[in-house]
């Protein structure tokens, strides 16, 4: 076998899901894939991929009130001056750099 072959039969493998659902579910989905004009498969992986993409996104984003926007806003354009605990950790952090 060559490896042309053997490289296009790796890039071409499919990872399998399988899932028990009670059959009013099944017949749920059946329903909903028919609307789209896909098949259940299609279906699914479809609705799985939707789903896995808006929980990453919400998971990786960071919501913010109109309120806490303004206030966000108005620190960075407006810092206000360091306390003694930010000159603190400052002077460590420079004792540890020049070390």
């Amino acid at each position: 076998m060559s490896a042309r072959v053997t490289k296009r039969r790796r890039e071409n493998t499919v990872g399998r899901v399988e899932a028990r659902i009670p059959s009013e579910q099944k017949h749920l989905f059946q329903r909903a894939a028919a609307v789209r004009g896909v098949n259940l498969t299609t279906f699914m992986v479809d609705s799985m991929r939707e789903a896995a993409l808006r929980t990453l996104e919400q998971y990786e984003s960071i919501k913010l009130t109109d309120q806490e926007r303004r206030i966000f806003i108005e620190t960075l354009l407006n810092p206000p001056p360091p306390n003694k605990a930010l000159r603190a950790a400052t002077e460590r952090y420079k004792e540890m750099v020049s070390r």
